[in-house]
């Protein structure tokens, strides 16, 4: 099987686990007990923490590790919004939110929030006037995602972050899609708190993690909880700490090589597709901001599930959409947020490109869409 999902999961890094192993076979005591071993594992998590925020450009005392992704995402805006004055209700998001967020949202909407989706352009792309013309003296905080995983779009961060930081108003970004694919520094964005996954950079699958400028006033979701400075309840899985710490160093050091890399493929892949160029779309051709990794297609009079079926039984695992969502049987939300109709947004499917992802997987991936578009 030629795997060109890696925007759903990632292999990890050999390095990753390596550390991973030796690890929990050295450091696998409670890292909060005062035994030695606790101690021992204490230190490996604190030294975890602050690789970390050193690759963010943040203090260590706001990085805190959870069970993934989608858990930071949560934790992190419920430990915001329990932390806000009551009277700060309104909250602004996306429509293109990771669907963690999106459905987390629409359920504080139905329990006395004031939330509101802003719409993407045509590319995915939130307008920063558009933002400004949405706040109220009640905004508390606004959540936007950095890079969305189905369409490859990617936000104006910095000059949303500076809007915010001027009015006073709390900034979260979902970065999971891009930490260790584009550079992050959550002080000259003005992020006051990001979410950030593992296993999206080659690192162990099951632990992600919260960044909120200490600066900032938050309330844990559980009151007592006494791990990770009372933002998360339960022991902390160090062996993975170490090895999430372990995969950001290496991704983050190859960030250009593997830019590059990406494009590369990107740009061939245009390239080969000029021959079926009316029936098979790359929604991000001409688009300059968005991930270099993530290629959105759309075929023309076929359903994604159809095609990445086909695809699957030519050894090709593609995708239709976010992993979080498989199964839903529904058109991808941020195909319909950008002007598409539900028929058209079945048609989409997703290849993400990976280190290990070679031209000539590229050049057979085509032919492969070529004889389905040919045979359908």
């Amino acid at each position: 099987m030629i795997y060109l999902d890696y925007a759903a999961t990632t292999p990890i890094s050999d390095s990753a686990l390596d550390i991973y192993c030796k690890v929990a076979k050295t450091a696998y005591g409670n890292s909060s007990s005062l035994h030695d071993i606790g101690d021992l594992s204490a230190r490996t998590l604190s030294a975890s923490r602050k690789i970390i925020a050193n690759l963010l450009g943040a203090n260590e005392k706001g990085v805190f590790f959870t069970g993934g992704g989608s858990e930071a995402n949560i934790l992190t805006v419920q430990s915001l919004l329990k932390g806000l004055n009551s009277k700060k209700n309104h909250i602004i998001t996306t429509q293109i939110e990771h669907s963690s967020l999106h459905t987390y949202f629409k359920t504080l909407s139905n329990e006395g929030y004031d939330v509101t989706f802003l719409i993407p352009d045509e590319n995915g792309h939130i307008s920063v006037y558009d933002l400004e013309n949405q706040l109220k003296q009640n905004t508390g905080l606004v959540s936007i995602q950095h890079g969305n995983s189905e369409i490859g779009s990617i936000q104006p961060l910095k000059e949303i972050g500076h809007l915010l930081k001027n009015k006073d108003i709390l900034f979260h970004s979902d970065c999971v899609q891009t930490f260790g694919k584009l550079p992050i520094s959550v002080e000259n964005s003005y992020l006051d708190a990001i979410s950030i996954s593992a296993h999206k950079i080659y690192g162990p699958k099951g632990i992600g993690a919260a960044y909120i400028n200490p600066a900032i006033h938050w309330q844990p979701l559980i009151a007592g909880t006494t791990h990770e400075s009372g933002f998360r309840p339960g022991t902390v899985d160090v062996p993975s700490a170490a090895a999430f710490a372990t995969a950001a160093q290496e991704i983050v050091s190859e960030m250009e090589e593997n830019t590059e890399h990406f494009l590369q493929l990107k740009r061939h892949f245009i390239g080969l597709l000029k021959p079926f160029k009316d029936k098979i779309i790359l929604l991000t051709e001409d688009i300059d901001q968005s991930l270099p990794n993530i290629l959105p297609i759309v075929i023309k009079g076929i359903e994604g599930q159809y095609t990445m079926l086909e695809c699957n039984r030519h050894g090709y695992a593609i995708s239709t959409g976010s992993a979080c969502q498989v199964g839903m049987q529904a058109p991808s939300r941020p195909l319909t947020a950008i002007g598409f109709d539900e028929q058209q947004a079945k048609q989409y499917i997703r290849v993400s490109l990976g280190k290990q992802t070679t031209k000539q997987q590229i050049e057979t991936f085509t032919e492969t869409l070529y004889s389905i578009v040919k045979n359908f």
